[in-house]
């Protein structure tokens, strides 16, 4: 892995991305420039997968890795079996232990990606699992418990709102998380003399708790930070689409999906997220900027953001495949020219149905029947009526012919036909051997 900004100059880079939001030293950019230390970011694994969201973070270990120092992710195996109340409206559902396990071995899978772990400053990747599950519970509360105070947990912002509302409530196992958070810290700066924490704007209390742990009990100086909560120009919050979350698992999220999620990107949050989730330098995100002010409609700074993340989320290949059929589908080419693992991405989320490959040329492949047959219009009468009205596409091509009937030189890649109704509604006709 490369190696990005200059240690001294961590800080600098930093503030000027926007990626710092609080700290419990005035004197961080001292910190990250005198000399290489370890860090930690902690990941829930309540799903098998990491979100945009997650990408932040993940994308803050790498940062500091280029710069010299060592990461440590951790996967929340074991505090994923209590659930953080931050941010939470209601008590979590609790996930069994052996989906728990699962979940964490995709997340571990996932963040190898971003993190180098040969080295001198090579990564670690640990569980909490590993000791939060041997821990004996009454060593617990005499060794760790003694050191909090329930009237400064009751006080911290993830935690106090559920106690002033009733209806929402907070249990003793959820209320206890910090106690374990704060816990993961002492460990890992045992074990690899960790001394900075950093996580998501709401992990404040969590943070700050833990580095008051590593002080009384080990007489030491730890340090911690959060990340911006990422928001969209409009105020809602970021890394969701219409359909949920977008993952960075490509069997949640396509590529293409997952590339056409960036591509779509509003004019007034591009040049955030091209700052926060690429590494391009920032002049170069100034430039794509000053671009974007004199000629929006090309949307280069865009492109640029979706080629970056889908590049380094899902590599050079799927980059690719993603451009090309961004290409073929609204740059006016041929569909047929689609792969059928594009097609596939590009259309994940659309209904399919399965036409025998001896039909084709027969009533059976008739578009009148095959467009009722797929529910995008109510009857075969107003299947006709759609398709004299021109509202019916067969591979982007609008027909008007009620008598079309389909055959093998239809197929996209020799398997598929996609069907349109107006401008959204998408069919997925698969055709048999």
């Amino acid at each position: 892995m490369g190696t990005g900004v200059r240690n001294k100059e961590l800080m600098t880079e930093l503030d000027e991305r926007g990626l710092i939001y609080q700290s419990t030293t005035d004197e961080l950019g001292k910190l990250f420039g005198d000399d290489s230390l370890t860090a930690y970011i902690g990941f829930d694994p309540s799903a098998a997968s990491l979100h945009v969201g997650s990408l932040l973070p993940a994308l803050m270990l790498a940062r500091l890795q280029r710069a010299g120092h060592r990461p440590i992710a951790l996967v929340g195996g074991g505090t994923g079996m209590i659930g953080d109340p931050s941010g939470k409206e209601g008590e979590r559902s609790m996930l069994a232990l052996d989906q728990i396990e699962a979940n964490a071995a995709g997340l571990k899978a996932q963040l190898e990606r971003f993190l180098d772990f040969e080295g001198d400053h090579g990564a670690v990747m640990v569980n909490n699992a590993d000791w939060l599950c041997e821990v004996k519970l009454v060593d617990f509360l005499r060794d760790i418990g003694k050191h909090f105070s329930v009237n400064q947990m009751i006080a911290r912002e993830s935690v106090r709102p559920r106690i002033e509302d009733p209806a929402r409530s907070i249990s003793f196992t959820e209320f206890s998380y910090m106690l374990m958070q704060a816990y993961d810290f002492l460990v890992l700066h045992d074990r690899f003399g960790c001394t900075v924490q950093a996580g998501g704007s709401d992990q404040w209390g969590n943070i700050v708790s833990g580095c008051d742990l590593i002080r009384r009990v080990r007489s030491a100086e730890a340090h911690g930070f959060t990340i911006p909560l990422m928001l969209r120009s409009d105020g809602r919050k970021f890394g969701k689409s219409e359909g949920g979350n977008v993952w960075l698992d490509p069997d949640l999220t396509s590529p293409y999906e997952f590339y056409q999620f960036w591509l779509n990107t509003s004019d007034g949050d591009v040049t955030q997220c091209l700052a926060s989730f690429t590494f391009l330098p920032m002049a170069d995100v100034r430039s794509l900027a000053e671009a974007r002010e004199a000629a929006p409609e090309k949307r280069e700074a865009q492109r640029v953001l979706a080629a970056e993340v889908t590049r380094l989320v899902h590599g050079d290949e799927a980059l690719a495949r993603s451009e090309h059929t961004t290409e073929v589908l609204f740059g006016g080419g041929d569909w047929r020219d689609l792969s059928a693992m594009a097609l596939s991405e590009a259309f994940a989320q659309s209904p399919r149905s399965e036409l025998a490959a001896d039909a084709l040329g027969t009533d059976a492949a008739g578009l009148v029947a095959l467009v009722a047959d797929a529910g995008l219009t109510p009857s075969r009468g107003q299947a006709r009526q759609a398709i004299r009205s021109g509202a019916i596409s067969v591979n982007n091509h609008k027909e008007t012919d009620e008598q079309r009937v389909l055959s093998a030189a239809d197929l996209i890649d020799g398997r598929y036909v996609v069907l349109r109704r107006g401008k959204k509604s998408y069919h997925v006709v698969e055709v048999g051997k």
